[in-house]
């Protein structure tokens, strides 16, 4: 691939070229699309073990005594209410309350919370708030709220990911002996500060690939040093590298969503099927997007009008890929958002926006393949779930 001057890379970049990693664009980045077979990659996670490079992804701390009204305002959930050392899946909208981006909060410490956005919103993500912040501030109840800072710690902070059924047992085997009990505890959408391997981190327990898995958060100078110590701690137990095309095949069976395919700026919580993250009744006051969601959910918006997001099982061969049409009798009814064959089902899935009147778990619908209808059945999410 042709070095362009502003493509960025990870802390992580020199590990995966030695490792012949085959890299992609990701929001600007370059990153490790698969080092060999994707496919053996997504069985590793499902069965064993996957190492992920997340560094991509964006870290933004808000802190002070006012940090949980604040975040109460910027983002559509109810952010106070996180317990220390657990994390929110929140969203973070416009005024009209399209999305600008998805993304977790942890409650690190009362009054500290670390915000995760996705990669290639990462500095919009950071402005945004920053530009919200201003308007907390001056806003009465901001000030009563007191003091707020935030800091985008992106370009200095890593991340990785273990994830799979073995991916407990790794980390243990290089945690410091004091932090066993507190990672064997640590439950799922909670995170702690530990030692792996030597190394500071903060260790998060929110996968992104329906496998148990962890999340490390370290500085850009220990990155090296940790993904080494975790690769050889691995090896006994299954443990490979893998890349992005195996994150979005095991999301995609998950049934979760990705920034740019299921969510955008032009789409909205409730078609998303993400109503229950908006906090309409659970919180207090104003907050961004308030009026416009409020008024979506009045109008029936993916529950009684317009489209929503569902999953669709494909009942022959062919895979729907992203913005195939999908049709009822002919007749063009929602499109295809992601879709590709599923590895450990041995059948095609795709999530797709259909017609309200269509998403009916059941219901038959067919798959524009490029000239060629291929029939689909709409499923209920997720198409695979662990066995726990």
């Amino acid at each position: 691939m042709t070095e362009t001057t502003t493509e960025k890379r990870t802390a992580l970049y020199a590990e995966h070229a030695a490792l012949g990693a085959a890299f992609t664009d990701f929001g600007g980045w370059q990153m490790p699309l698969k080092y060999g077979s994707e496919l053996a990659e997504h069985r590793a996670v499902r069965d064993a073990a996957g190492l992920f490079d997340l560094s991509h992804m964006g870290e933004v701390w808000a802190t002070g005594p006012g940090a949980a009204a604040f975040l109460d305002y910027a983002l559509v959930g109810k952010l106070s209410a996180i317990a220390v050392g657990k994390a929110k899946y929140s969203l973070i909208c416009a005024g009209d309350g399209g999305i600008i981006d998805d993304l977790i909060v942890y409650r690190v410490a009362e009054e500290d919370f670390l915000v995760v956005p996705n990669a290639g919103n990462a500095a919009t993500v950071a402005a945004e708030l920053a530009s919200r912040l201003e308007a907390f501030t001056a806003a009465d109840a901001g000030a009563a709220a007191g003091a707020v800072a935030l800091r985008d710690a992106s370009a200095e902070t890593s991340l990785i990911a273990v994830q799979g059924p073995n991916a407990e047992a790794i980390l243990l085997s290089v945690a410091g002996s004091e932090d066993h009990e507190d990672i064997r505890q640590l439950k799922y959408y909670a995170g702690i500060e530990a030692t792996i391997a030597g190394v500071p981190v903060f260790l998060a327990r929110t996968g992104y690939t329906g496998e148990d898995g962890f999340e490390l958060f370290v500085g850009n100078e220990l990155a090296a040093q940790l993904w080494a110590a975790l690769r050889e701690a691995g090896q006994a137990h299954g443990l490979i590298p893998c890349g992005l095309a195996a994150r979005d095949s095991l999301r995609l069976e998950a049934g979760m969503p990705l920034y740019g395919n299921e969510l955008s700026r032009e789409g909205s919580p409730f078609s998303a099927g993400l109503g229950g993250v908006v906090a309409l009744t659970s919180k207090e006051g104003d907050f961004v997007g308030r009026a416009a969601l409020e008024a979506k959910k009045a109008a029936g918006e993916g529950t009684t009008s317009g489209r929503r997001l569902v999953g669709l099982k494909g009942l022959g061969r062919r895979a729907a890929r992203a913005h195939y049409p999908i049709l009822k009798d002919g007749v063009v009814v929602g499109e295809v958002t992601s879709g590709q064959p599923s590895p450990t089902l041995g059948y095609p899935v795709a999530l797709a926006y259909v017609d309200i009147e269509h998403t009916e778990v059941g219901t038959a619908l067919d798959a524009d393949l490029r000239g060629k209808a291929e029939p689909f059945e709409v499923v209920a999410l997720p198409f695979y779930k662990r066995q726990k």
